[in-house]
């Protein structure tokens, strides 16, 4: 098989990173550019990475739910969104409040989120699982075996996370929000749920 320098290695991972529907990690770039080290495809990467910044291209290699994929930059989002004809699905207020509890207190019990917001959630829960950005984890083992929710690697692509780490902590999320009565409101319910840094 010809190596990558001879095809063009960065258009070969341009073209990978295009062509693939999930971000693909360095161990599997690794493998399909069959006699590329591991270090050979990080400096890949950042060279891609790097030709991607410039002003004029439209697209970016974002590192993201543990791998690598190209993506549009936000200021294209207007083209993109007049191509596809429709804004982007957003979620509602309901569906990111449980989002936020199932990705701070994971793995969580549908009664468990319900006790916390104070309110019934199976058609939020539903859509959250239609929408592959929640996932079943399991049983917890106690009466009646209730089903523990978490988060997906869809969830980690949708919001551009690489992992869980990357989640808000409590001060990013008070500096973000210009309300102080929305501000304290948030602040009780994220302490609430054991989010406390």
């Amino acid at each position: 098989m010809d190596s990558p320098a001879d095809l063009g290695s960065l258009g070969v991972l341009e073209a990978l990173l295009f062509a693939s529907e999930a971000p693909l990690s360095l161990e599997r770039i690794e493998e399909i550019l069959d006699g590329c080290s591991r270090a050979e495809v990080s400096r890949l990467l950042v060279d891609l990475q790097d030709k991607c910044r410039q002003q004029d291209r439209g697209v970016v290699v974002s590192e993201v739910a543990g791998g690598y994929r190209l993506v549009t930059k936000p200021e294209a989002a207007p083209w993109i969104q007049r191509l596809r004809g429709s804004k982007p699905v957003r979620l509602s207020r309901a569906a990111l409040e449980t989002l936020a509890l199932i990705a701070y207190k994971q793995p969580i019990t549908k009664p468990e989120v319900e006790a916390i917001r104070g309110v019934m959630v199976d058609g939020v829960l539903k859509t959250l699982v239609e929408r592959n950005l929640v996932r079943i984890l399991g049983r917890k083992p106690e009466v009646g075996r209730p089903i523990l929710y978490g988060t997906s690697r869809t969830f980690l692509e949708y919001f551009g996370f690489k992992d869980l780490s990357e989640l808000p902590i409590l001060k990013e999320i008070e500096a973000l929000i210009p309300n102080a009565a929305e501000k304290a409101a948030l602040c009780e319910e994220v302490e609430h749920t054991g989010q406390t840094e």
